[in-house]
């Protein structure tokens, strides 16, 4: 007799949820059909050209590292084309990049990478 006293509630819980609706049971989380939101990358970057001396500030408001690096093209044929050395722009932080031309610069651009 006490067998079955002490498996009469645990009888009575099997029954109750095996008696649920389906709308009732908890369901595995399944995504809307939307791809996620891409992380927000890449620093800032503002160029200044002096003469010949061009100067870049790039500052990184995001998580991610930036690797970004400083690319001048000289406007004489002769005269050579440099690209910098690259500079980690960590989060929150920014980096300057400096470089130059014999005589004009023509034109001047920043490329951007994920450091790993």
């Amino acid at each position: 007799m006490r067998l079955s006293r002490s498996l009469a509630p645990v009888t009575v819980a099997v029954a109750l949820v095996l008696s649920l609706p389906y709308d009732a049971m908890s369901h595995a989380r399944v995504s809307d059909g939307k791809p996620p939101a891409p992380r927000l990358f890449g620093a800032a970057c503002r160029t200044a050209v002096h003469g010949s001396h061009v100067v870049a500030y790039c500052h990184n408001p995001y998580v991610d590292t930036d690797r970004v690096r400083l690319h001048i093209e000289c406007a004489r044929w002769w005269d050579i084309d440099t690209d910098s050395a690259p500079a980690d722009a960590a989060a929150a932080m920014t980096v300057r990049l400096t470089g130059r031309c014999w005589k004009e610069v023509r034109s001047v651009w920043i490329s951007h990478q994920k450091a790993r």
